[in-house]
């Protein structure tokens, strides 16, 4: 049997390497070891004078402040990190970043009608981008193209005004006033390209949709032209004008077809679901008889848009939704130059 001092000491040696705490050679002095991979507690190194432990990095999408702290220097006040692409949670800048914004134009955010205006030039290696908020149900967004906030609020059936992004793939988050993350996603942004995402409804929740705004320029005084579906409890739809032309034939949720060249003048269409035939995709859309304005086809119709077109613009409407019904919408117009 062992000698009772020899046990002792064994005991002893036992409890200073299952206990919470570990020796500093150097000191003398108990110190907290590191834990096991994903698991809490303060490591080495404390804060910049080498005295208070820091709590670690958590494992990938498990919540907890990260190093370093938003100022950039030492360990200051924790900063939450970005959570689980798809899942929720504050991002950096928080609510009172200060990165270069677009806000909406046209009169604030909340209407029908935007009017973004000249498009412009693209610097070397850029792209040209703005967002349009289809979300139906959610409050204003916040978006994120890469680091960069790139609008700080925007409302349901507005946009923004185009903004410039380095060229390549980027990470767009899109997160609510409040730091939310509703969707992160990474997508590509071509080289001297012009192009709308839009933010839209999915049964899942929400998604990021790319829609290219590349367009002939309009000569010989027409403008350009084109109606896209972007509301989610639409069915197939027509467009329709009440002389009997069918401009676009079942245009369904996520559908932005190709521009057609307009000719000056006041146009009334309208969102019908029938069997008419199309008018042939290369056929410009002339202008109408004034004697057909306010004249409803004879067919169901869901909604319908009154525009007047001037020349030399290029003009996109997107159906949203207005209501939880189904074919509850809405225009929203968007007129460049």
């Amino acid at each position: 049997m062992l000698p009772a001092a020899y046990m002792n000491q064994n005991q002893n040696m036992m409890r200073q390497f299952s206990s919470p705490t570990a020796w500093n050679g150097r000191s003398g002095e108990a110190v907290i070891p590191l834990p096991n991979p994903g698991e809490g507690g303060p490591v080495y190194p404390g804060n910049t004078d080498g005295g208070e432990a820091v709590i670690p990095l958590p494992n990938p999408g498990e919540g907890g402040p990260v190093y370093p702290g938003p100022d950039g220097g030492g360990v200051v006040e924790p900063v939450i990190p970005l959570p689980n692409p798809g899942e929720g949670g504050p991002v950096y800048p928080g609510p009172g970043g200060g990165n270069q914004t677009w806000p909406c134009h046209g009169g604030g955010c909340g209407g029908i009608i935007v009017l973004p205006g000249v498009i412009g030039g693209v610097w070397p290696g850029a792209a040209k981008v703005r967002f349009l908020n289809a979300g139906y149900g959610y409050p204003a967004f916040r978006v994120f193209v890469g680091n960069r906030r790139f609008v700080n609020v925007l409302n349901y059936a507005s946009a923004t005004t185009y903004g410039q992004v380095n060229a390549g793939y980027q990470t767009v988050t899109v997160t609510g006033t409040d730091g939310y993350v509703y969707i992160q996603k990474t997508m590509p942004f071509q080289s001297n390209g012009i192009t709308t995402i839009a933010i839209i409804n999915t049964a899942g929740g929400l998604d990021l949709m790319q829609i290219t705004d590349s367009c002939c320029p309009p000569t010989n005084g027409y403008s350009s032209f084109r109606i896209g579906n972007l509301a989610y409890n639409s069915g197939p739809l027509d467009v329709i004008m009440s002389d009997g032309r069918v401009v676009w034939a079942d245009l369904r949720f996520k559908e932005v077809p190709a521009f057609k060249r307009i000719m000056p003048g006041t146009y009334q269409f309208f969102y019908a679901d029938t069997n008419l035939t199309p008018m042939p995709s290369g056929l410009d859309i002339e202008t109408m008889d004034s004697a057909w304005l306010g004249v409803y086809p004879p067919h169901e119709t869901f909604g319908s848009l009154y525009l007047d077109v001037t020349s030399n613009a290029i003009y996109s409407v997107y159906l949203l939704q207005s209501g939880r019904n189904r074919n509850n919408i809405q225009n929203l117009i968007l007129m460049d130059r």
